[in-house]
Protein backbone atom coordinates (compact mmCIF):
# COMPACT_ATOMS: atom_id res chain seq x y z
CA UNK A 1 0.00 0.00 0.00
CA UNK A 2 1.46 3.32 -0.85
CA UNK A 3 1.91 5.59 2.12
CA UNK A 4 -0.14 8.38 2.72
CA UNK A 5 0.24 11.93 1.28
CA UNK A 6 -0.96 13.76 4.87
CA UNK A 7 -0.01 11.61 8.13
CA UNK A 8 0.29 13.33 11.21
CA UNK A 9 0.62 10.85 14.54
CA UNK A 10 -0.18 12.24 18.09
CA UNK A 11 -0.04 16.03 16.83
CA UNK A 12 -0.63 18.61 19.55
CA UNK A 13 -0.77 22.61 19.93
CA UNK A 14 -0.45 24.59 22.63
CA UNK A 15 -0.77 28.37 23.29
CA UNK A 16 0.20 30.13 26.01
CA UNK A 17 -3.07 31.81 28.31
CA UNK A 18 -3.64 34.75 31.10
CA UNK A 19 -1.37 33.88 33.61
CA UNK A 20 -0.33 30.25 33.92
CA UNK A 21 -2.63 28.79 31.62
CA UNK A 22 -2.27 26.88 28.85
CA UNK A 23 -4.70 26.82 25.39
CA UNK A 24 -4.56 23.20 24.13
CA UNK A 25 -6.19 23.78 20.33
CA UNK A 26 -5.11 20.18 19.36
CA UNK A 27 -4.81 17.66 21.92
CA UNK A 28 -3.45 14.15 20.22
CA UNK A 29 -4.54 14.13 16.25
CA UNK A 30 -4.15 11.34 14.05
CA UNK A 31 -5.25 11.26 10.75
CA UNK A 32 -3.90 9.89 6.91
CA UNK A 33 -4.86 10.74 3.71
CA UNK A 34 -4.39 9.15 0.80
CA UNK A 35 -3.12 10.77 -2.86
CA UNK A 36 -6.28 11.15 -4.72
CA UNK A 37 -8.27 11.53 -1.44
CA UNK A 38 -11.32 14.52 -0.88
CA UNK A 39 -11.70 15.03 2.85
CA UNK A 40 -13.49 18.17 4.62
CA UNK A 41 -12.67 18.71 7.90
CA UNK A 42 -15.63 19.89 10.01
CA UNK A 43 -16.61 21.12 13.47
CA UNK A 44 -17.64 23.81 15.68
CA UNK A 45 -15.42 27.23 15.88
CA UNK A 46 -12.39 26.51 18.34
CA UNK A 47 -12.95 22.81 17.60
CA UNK A 48 -8.92 23.06 15.99
CA UNK A 49 -9.70 22.38 12.51
CA UNK A 50 -8.08 25.54 11.29
CA UNK A 51 -5.28 24.85 13.40
CA UNK A 52 -4.78 21.50 12.14
CA UNK A 53 -4.94 23.00 8.50
CA UNK A 54 -1.97 25.51 9.46
CA UNK A 55 0.16 22.95 10.26
CA UNK A 56 -0.50 20.49 7.34
CA UNK A 57 -0.32 23.76 5.24
CA UNK A 58 3.47 24.55 7.17
CA UNK A 59 2.15 27.85 8.13
CA UNK A 60 2.93 26.56 12.04
CA UNK A 61 4.61 24.24 14.04
CA UNK A 62 2.91 21.69 16.27
CA UNK A 63 4.11 21.58 19.84
CA UNK A 64 5.07 17.80 20.02
CA UNK A 65 3.77 14.69 17.49
CA UNK A 66 5.00 13.76 13.83
CA UNK A 67 3.88 15.44 10.52
CA UNK A 68 4.89 14.07 7.17
CA UNK A 69 4.10 14.95 3.85
CA UNK A 70 4.42 13.00 0.74
CA UNK A 71 6.74 10.64 3.56
CA UNK A 72 8.80 13.70 4.43
CA UNK A 73 9.33 14.53 7.89
CA UNK A 74 8.91 18.22 8.66
CA UNK A 75 10.17 18.65 11.87
CA UNK A 76 13.77 18.37 10.25
CA UNK A 77 13.40 21.08 8.09
CA UNK A 78 14.58 24.48 8.20
CA UNK A 79 12.49 27.78 7.52
CA UNK A 80 13.57 27.33 4.30
CA UNK A 81 12.55 23.79 3.87
CA UNK A 82 8.93 24.59 4.77
CA UNK A 83 9.14 27.85 2.66
CA UNK A 84 10.24 25.06 -0.32
CA UNK A 85 6.96 22.69 0.41
CA UNK A 86 4.71 25.78 0.62
CA UNK A 87 5.56 26.98 -2.43
CA UNK A 88 6.26 23.94 -4.46
CA UNK A 89 3.91 21.49 -3.01
CA UNK A 90 0.81 22.97 -1.52
CA UNK A 91 -1.72 24.57 -3.30
CA UNK A 92 -4.11 27.20 -0.85
CA UNK A 93 -7.51 28.63 -0.82
CA UNK A 94 -8.77 30.69 1.80
CA UNK A 95 -12.20 32.56 2.09
CA UNK A 96 -10.85 36.04 2.14
CA UNK A 97 -9.40 34.99 -1.72
CA UNK A 98 -6.09 37.00 -0.85
CA UNK A 99 -5.32 38.21 -4.32
CA UNK A 100 -3.62 41.47 -5.12
CA UNK A 101 -5.89 44.14 -5.63
CA UNK A 102 -3.82 46.16 -7.82
CA UNK A 103 -2.56 42.99 -10.39
CA UNK A 104 -4.57 41.36 -12.99
CA UNK A 105 -5.31 38.18 -12.94
CA UNK A 106 -2.66 36.44 -14.74
CA UNK A 107 -0.64 38.62 -12.24
CA UNK A 108 -1.94 36.91 -9.09
CA UNK A 109 -1.62 33.37 -10.42
CA UNK A 110 2.02 33.87 -11.62
CA UNK A 111 2.89 34.75 -8.37
CA UNK A 112 4.59 31.41 -6.67
CA UNK A 113 6.00 30.39 -10.08
CA UNK A 114 7.58 34.27 -9.85
CA UNK A 115 8.54 33.41 -6.28
CA UNK A 116 9.99 29.75 -7.90
CA UNK A 117 12.40 31.96 -9.97
CA UNK A 118 10.50 30.36 -13.63
CA UNK A 119 11.35 32.75 -16.30
CA UNK A 120 8.67 35.04 -17.33
CA UNK A 121 7.18 33.30 -20.65
CA UNK A 122 6.57 29.76 -18.70
CA UNK A 123 4.85 31.72 -16.09
CA UNK A 124 2.68 33.09 -18.59
CA UNK A 125 2.26 30.35 -20.12
CA UNK A 126 1.33 27.91 -17.08
CA UNK A 127 -0.93 31.05 -15.54
CA UNK A 128 -2.99 30.96 -19.12
CA UNK A 129 -3.53 27.58 -18.64
CA UNK A 130 -4.59 27.62 -14.91
CA UNK A 131 -7.08 30.09 -15.56
CA UNK A 132 -8.35 28.43 -18.32
CA UNK A 133 -8.60 25.62 -16.50
CA UNK A 134 -10.89 27.22 -13.85
CA UNK A 135 -12.88 29.02 -16.57
CA UNK A 136 -11.73 33.01 -16.75
CA UNK A 137 -10.14 32.26 -20.28
CA UNK A 138 -11.94 35.93 -20.61
CA UNK A 139 -10.94 37.53 -17.90
CA UNK A 140 -7.03 37.08 -17.53
CA UNK A 141 -5.99 40.55 -17.39
CA UNK A 142 -9.13 41.57 -15.10
CA UNK A 143 -8.30 43.13 -11.55
CA UNK A 144 -9.76 41.70 -8.56
CA UNK A 145 -12.20 44.97 -8.78
CA UNK A 146 -13.80 44.03 -11.84
CA UNK A 147 -14.42 40.19 -11.06
CA UNK A 148 -17.46 38.72 -9.00
CA UNK A 149 -16.70 36.96 -5.89
CA UNK A 150 -16.71 34.07 -7.56
CA UNK A 151 -14.48 34.58 -10.03
CA UNK A 152 -11.99 36.10 -7.32
CA UNK A 153 -12.15 32.29 -6.02
CA UNK A 154 -11.51 31.11 -9.43
CA UNK A 155 -8.54 33.12 -9.61
CA UNK A 156 -7.79 31.55 -6.33
CA UNK A 157 -7.79 27.91 -7.30
CA UNK A 158 -5.96 28.85 -10.22
CA UNK A 159 -3.20 30.46 -8.63
CA UNK A 160 -3.14 27.07 -6.26
CA UNK A 161 -3.19 25.03 -8.71
CA UNK A 162 -0.44 26.66 -10.99
CA UNK A 163 2.68 24.83 -9.38
CA UNK A 164 1.06 21.13 -9.68
CA UNK A 165 0.76 20.94 -5.94
CA UNK A 166 1.14 17.50 -4.30
CA UNK A 167 -2.39 18.72 -2.13
CA UNK A 168 -4.71 21.37 -2.42
CA UNK A 169 -5.83 23.12 1.31
CA UNK A 170 -9.39 24.57 1.13
CA UNK A 171 -10.05 26.80 4.61
CA UNK A 172 -13.84 28.11 4.03
CA UNK A 173 -13.33 28.74 0.39
CA UNK A 174 -17.06 29.64 0.02
CA UNK A 175 -17.39 31.04 3.05
CA UNK A 176 -17.64 34.78 1.21
CA UNK A 177 -19.43 33.37 -1.89
CA UNK A 178 -23.20 33.46 -2.87
CA UNK A 179 -25.56 30.35 -3.43
CA UNK A 180 -24.71 30.22 -6.52
CA UNK A 181 -20.78 31.02 -7.02
CA UNK A 182 -20.26 28.45 -3.94
CA UNK A 183 -22.32 25.33 -6.13
CA UNK A 184 -20.29 26.59 -9.08
CA UNK A 185 -16.82 26.30 -6.85
CA UNK A 186 -17.70 23.21 -5.62
CA UNK A 187 -18.47 21.92 -8.99
CA UNK A 188 -14.52 22.64 -9.66
CA UNK A 189 -13.48 21.14 -6.88
CA UNK A 190 -15.13 17.98 -7.39
CA UNK A 191 -13.46 17.98 -11.31
CA UNK A 192 -10.19 18.81 -9.98
CA UNK A 193 -11.43 15.61 -7.27
CA UNK A 194 -11.90 13.23 -10.23
CA UNK A 195 -8.44 14.38 -11.95
CA UNK A 196 -6.93 12.64 -8.86
CA UNK A 197 -6.15 15.72 -7.09
CA UNK A 198 -5.75 15.50 -3.06
CA UNK A 199 -7.78 18.14 -1.56
CA UNK A 200 -8.47 18.78 2.07
CA UNK A 201 -11.29 21.29 2.64
CA UNK A 202 -12.27 23.34 6.13
CA UNK A 203 -15.73 23.61 6.16
CA UNK A 204 -18.56 24.34 8.98
CA UNK A 205 -20.86 24.04 5.86
CA UNK A 206 -22.76 20.23 5.81
CA UNK A 207 -23.95 20.89 2.46
CA UNK A 208 -20.01 21.44 1.42
CA UNK A 209 -18.71 18.80 3.69
CA UNK A 210 -21.26 16.38 2.03
CA UNK A 211 -19.46 16.62 -1.65
CA UNK A 212 -16.25 14.86 -0.04
CA UNK A 213 -15.51 11.20 0.22
CA UNK A 214 -14.71 11.61 3.84
CA UNK A 215 -15.81 13.96 6.35
CA UNK A 216 -13.14 14.18 9.62
CA UNK A 217 -15.14 15.75 12.70
CA UNK A 218 -12.75 17.36 15.32
CA UNK A 219 -13.92 18.79 18.82
CA UNK A 220 -11.66 20.17 21.74
CA UNK A 221 -8.64 19.89 19.77
CA UNK A 222 -9.67 16.27 18.82
CA UNK A 223 -11.09 14.21 15.85
CA UNK A 224 -14.00 12.73 17.28
CA UNK A 225 -16.47 10.73 15.50
CA UNK A 226 -19.72 12.52 14.01
CA UNK A 227 -22.03 11.89 17.21
CA UNK A 228 -19.96 13.33 19.50
CA UNK A 229 -19.58 16.52 17.00
CA UNK A 230 -22.46 18.71 18.90
CA UNK A 231 -22.56 22.35 17.51
CA UNK A 232 -20.92 21.27 13.84
CA UNK A 233 -22.90 23.51 10.87
CA UNK A 234 -23.70 26.43 13.20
Amino acid sequence: MSKPVIEVRDLTKVYAGEGDAEVRALAGVNLSIQEGEYVALMGASGSGKSTLMHIIGCLDYPTGGEYFLGGEDTRKLSENGLARIRNERIGFVFQAFNLLPRTSAMKNVELPLAYRGTPMREREKLARIALERVGLGERLYHKPNELSGGQKQRVAIARALVQDPTVLLADEPTGNLDSKSTQDILTLFDELHKEGRTILLVTHEDEVGKRADRIVWMKDGRIVPHTHAEGVGA
